[in-house]
This record gives structure tokens, sequence and C-alpha cells, in this order.
């Protein structure tokens, strides 16, 4: 029940009204210049039915001066009707793109605070297509909408009044047609509306399988499988054009419906009208004048009924735009939320259990109890599915924990402002994430209005100025799409600068260096031992040759922290961890 008031026109446009509020001098003159245009309209057929009378009574007083008023009426009309039709036109789209752009904005920044899970089950395809073709047509419907509705409206009262002062009985004739002509708009609009929605969600998932296909372009080459993917894509695009052609059925089904209710009207005026003429009910020109307004209130309606199909995708538009500002922030600060400030780093897992909220539902962490004390160095080992990776992000509340507390400085991170918490952690991941510009972009993403000169310490302290300096341009080389110009290690070596520049109390290694060569981890490896120096760091490895230094190494598995202590205490102890790393060892040699 709910799901169908959140779908209706009246609960969409309700939502999307306030988009106006900013604009609302600008829609003001859009609509007086609406009424305008349309009052220039309807002056004509009263001009031509004053000369028709005229010139049947009496032709010898049609003279050029006769005429000369109004056709300089009519003329300074037209004058008026350009100067607000220029204004809607321009003004009117202008306001729809400052909508547009609001929206998107909105739309992004609610985006920006969604949690992971969100994007764990959200196609970007899907998100792109919400950004851009939707609001697109958000735009033609916040401009149009009330220009159409209130031209309409003047148009039907107007015309509805001045033929009922020519002949009571033939307008009500016409006008009691106009019902069946509305309700075949409305059963038409809801079959419009779905298949509009269902095309677009297609249009998404087309864009997902494209940026999917496009940024794995090496693997598919690689696998000689571009015919696969062909396939993927054909039978994705095969759904597309099915679903277009349902579109354009519905569409061809409501304008032949229209057009023939159009033309019966049409008839039903020539006929009527005629034989109104003929017993002297009503004059030449006022026959002539009659027609006119008829086909401009046909024309109104024609107009209106076409605006269908738009208004439909632009509420199509807005739904899904809804859809998504909609979606909860999972993730959020409490309403007291506090700064974390003075870090000194100690991290404590009080009674943490977590399960991701998915259709299985199982148990990831339970019952965890475990201290990290402020600028200790933490490795953590383990099989897959162990827990390992959710620990870590539930520090930083990328997740937040099911049962139990994380705690920094004795702080529940719930408790703490998520700017300031996600501040004092740098994360260094196996997959590194490089944005689409130059080096420096990249490496003052760790701390924006860093000056240049702390950009290339940072780099120096991880061990990537040197490279960088040999690149064409240095410092401000293009990287490419997600660093594809660069080597693995020299990405993790820039993303490792970036966390330098942040300079944070706590450090978080997720596997990073598992997928380097030999030579690129040890350079990596120096970078990282480093950057560890001073930090409470909790390092996430399968090279367990990396974590020998470590301080402490937890050994989690499926029954919780199995084992703890220093490489040399767990070897001796001849536990899980010595035969994980004797069976690493033997593999590496």
């Amino acid at each position: 029940m709910a799901d169908n008031h959140k779908n209706s026109a009246r609960y969409n446009i309700k939502r999307f009204l306030p988009y106006y509020k900013k604009h609302r001098l600008v829609l003001t003159l859009d609509l007086i210049c609406a009424v305008l245009t349309t009052a220039c309209e309807l002056v004509f057929p009263q001009i031509v039915s004053m000369i028709t009378d005229q010139a049947v009574s009496d032709p010898s007083v049609i003279t050029p001066a006769f005429l000369l008023r109004p056709a300089l009426l009519y003329v300074l009309l037209r004058l008026v009707d350009a100067g607000a039709f220029f204004y809607m036109q321009s003004m009117g789209h202008i306001m729809g793109a400052h909508i547009e752009t609001d929206m998107r904005s909105d739309l992004f920044s609610h985006l920006q605070q969604l949690s992971f899970s969100f994007y764990s089950n959200t196609k970007i395809g899907q998100i792109m297509s919400r950004m851009t073709s939707d609001l697109f047509d958000v735009t033609e419907f916040s401009h149009h909408c009330p220009e159409e509705f209130l031209i309409a409206a003047v148009k039907i009262a107007v015309t509805f009044a001045v033929l009922l002062s020519v002949d009571v009985p033939l307008t009500l004739l016409i006008f009691i047609m106009l019902p069946f002509l509305l309700v075949t708009t409305y059963v038409f609009s809801g079959k419009m509306r779905d298949t509009f929605k269902r095309t677009r969600w297609q249009l998404g998932e087309i864009n997902a399988q494209t940026e999917d296909s496009l940024l794995g372009m090496r693997v598919v080459q690689s696998f000689a499988n571009e015919e696969i993917e062909n396939q993927k894509f054909r039978r994705s695009n095969q759904t597309f054009l099915k679903l277009k052609k349902e579109q354009y059925r519905v569409m061809a089904g409501f304008h032949i419906t229209t057009r023939m209710m159009d033309g019966l009207m049409n008839i039903t005026v020539v006929v009527a009208g005629a034989l109104a003429l003929s017993r002297g009910r009503i004059t030449t020109g006022q026959f002539l004048s009659y027609l006119l307004y008829i086909n401009m209130l046909l024309a109104a309606i024609r107009r209106l009924v076409e605006f269908t199909e738009q208004f439909q995708r632009g509420m199509t538009g807005i739904e899904r735009f809804q859809e998504v500002m909609d979606t909860p922030f999972e993730i959020r600060d409490a309403k007291d939320a506090r700064p974390l400030d003075s870090v000194k780093g100690e991290i404590r897992f009080d009674n943490v259990s977590f399960r991701y909220n998915d259709a299985d539902g199982a148990e990831v962490l339970s019952h965890v109890n475990l201290t990290v004390p402020a600028g200790q160095n933490v490795a953590l080992v383990g099989p897959s599915g162990s827990g390992k990776t959710t620990m870590c992000n539930l520090i930083p509340r990328f997740y937040d924990a099911t049962e139990g507390r994380v705690l920094i400085d004795g702080q529940d991170v719930k408790g703490l402002q998520l700017k300031s918490l996600r501040g004092a952690i740098g994360m260094v991941q196996q997959d590194v994430y490089l944005f689409s510009g130059s080096v420096m972009d990249n490496i003052i993403y760790g701390r924006p209005g860093a000056t240049r000169e702390e950009v290339i310490e940072a780099a120096r302290r991880a061990g990537a100025h040197s490279f960088i300096s040999e690149l064409p341009q240095g410092y401000d080389t293009h990287v490419g799409e997600r660093g594809v110009k660069l080597s693995g290690g020299q990405k993790q070596r820039i993303s490792i600068a970036r966390v330098f520049l942040k300079n944070p109390p706590i450090l978080l290694l997720d596997e990073a260096t598992s997928a380097l060569d030999n030579e690129s981890e040890r350079l990596v490896q120096k970078s990282l031992e480093a950057l560890t120096r001073g930090r409470t760091t909790l390092t996430i490895a399968h090279r367990l040759t990396t974590i020998k230094n470590a301080d402490v190494i937890w050994v989690l598995t499926e029954n919780g922290l199995e084992e703890s202590g220093t490489h040399e205490e767990l070897m001796k102890k001849g536990g899980v961890y010595s035969s994980l790393y004797r069976l690493y060892a033997a593999r590496e040699g």
C-alpha cells in the first residue's frame, strides 16, 4: 500500500515542488507569458467574426481604413506574443536546466553518504541512468508541465465561455464528448508510465553491462572472449528493443484513439454548426469563429494529450530519482555525535558480532573481544571468510557491528562524527583506486589543500618520488582511467604517498602487497614499514613473510581468535599459524 502511495503522481509532484522554490520569479513570469501567448490566439477568431459579419451585411464597409485597425491590433498582439514566447523558450528551459542541476547535485550528494551495502547491491550503470537520461526528462517536465496545463485551462475556459455565448446546445454537445477523451488519456497514461519505467530500468542494465565489459576489456581480450561479451550485450539489447516495441505500441494505441475522438468532434461541429447556421441561430461570422475556436480547443486538448507522454516520462524520472533519495543512510552521525580529538590510537573490540543484511544472514564475527594498544602493529592472518576485512571495515564504520562496540581511545565509534573518525584513519588496500587525473591530483586527495612541496615530500617518504620524476610530465602526468598507465607497484606507492600526506594516527593495511611481483613487493613493503612507524596499525596479509616483524599476530579462524603472539612465539607453538607459514613458505619456495 505504501509503495502504491509513493508511486502516485500526486505524491511525486508534491516531493518535486520544492525544486521550484528558488525559481519562483522565473516561473511566475513564465506563466504570465504563457497566458499572454494564449490571449493572442484567442483574439484572432473574434477579429475574423467581426470582419466576416460586416462583409456579409454591408460589403461597402470593408475598406482599407476599416481593415487597418484590426490588422494593427493583431500585429501588436503578435509582437507581444513573440516577446512572451521568447521568454518561455529561453528562461523557461533555463529554469528547467537549473532544476535538473539541483536535482543531480542532491542525488550525487546523497549517493556519497550511502553505505557500502547499497553499492554492493546496486549496479553503477543503473545509478548513471538515473543521473543522466532520467533527469533530462525531468528538465522538460519541470518547464513544460506548468505551462501546458495553464495554457490548456485558459483556452478551455475562455473557449467554453465564448462558445456558450454563440450557441448553448452545440457547445454542450461538444463538451459532453470531452470526458470520453479524458478517460482514454487516464487509461493509456498508466500503461505508458509502466512501459517507460521498465524501459529505463533496462537502459540502466545496458549501461551497467557496458561499463563492466569496457573496464574489464583486458581480461576479455586476454581470454579471447569478445564473442561471449557480444552475445551478452545482444541479449540485453534485444530485451531493451522488446520493451521499446511495447512502449511504442501503447503510445500508438493512445494516439490513434485520441485522433479518432478528435475527428469525431470536428465532424460534429461542422454538421451541427451548419444546421444552426441554416436555421438562423448563428451568423456566418459566428459560424467561422465557432469553427476557429473549436479547432483551437481541439488543438489545446490534442497538445495536452500529446503532453501526457512527456508528462509520464517526467513522472518516471522523478519516481526513479525519489527511489534513490529515499534510500536511508545506514551509517550516519548520531544527533549528539562528537569529534574524535587528540587521537592516541587504541582500538578495542568489545563483544563484537557482525552479520551482513543479505539473504543468508551468516554471522561473520561472533563475540570478538580484542584490544590493539596505541602505536602497536597488529597483523591479522587466517583463511578467507574468517572476518579479517570485516574487522577493519567496522573501525571506520563502513559497516556497524550487529552486537557489541568498537572503541577508539575508549570512545564508541557510533558516537563519533564520521568525518573526524575517518579523518583519523588511513587505508591502503590491495585493489588500489586512482582517479582519472594527474599523479598530483591523486596524492593530494589525501589532504586537499596541501602544498606541492608537501605532496613531493609524501611521495619521497613513500618511495615514489624517483619513478614519478621519470614520468613524461612528472607529477602532472595523467595516470589514465583507474591508473591504467602505471604498474601495480607504482599505483600502490602513490596510494601510500596519499596516506603519508593524510598523516593519520591509525592505519589499516588490507593485503596491500598481495597482488604485486616480488620486486614491487620489496619496494612497497619498504614504504609500508616507513608508513606504519609510530602509528596504530592493523595489517591483513596473505604473504606471511611481510608480517614477521609485527608486534603481535592474531590468527583468526571460523572459531574466532585462535592464536595470538609474535612470529617467533607462534612458530614455536606449532599451531595454526605455524602450519599456515610453512605451507606458504613451501609454496613460495
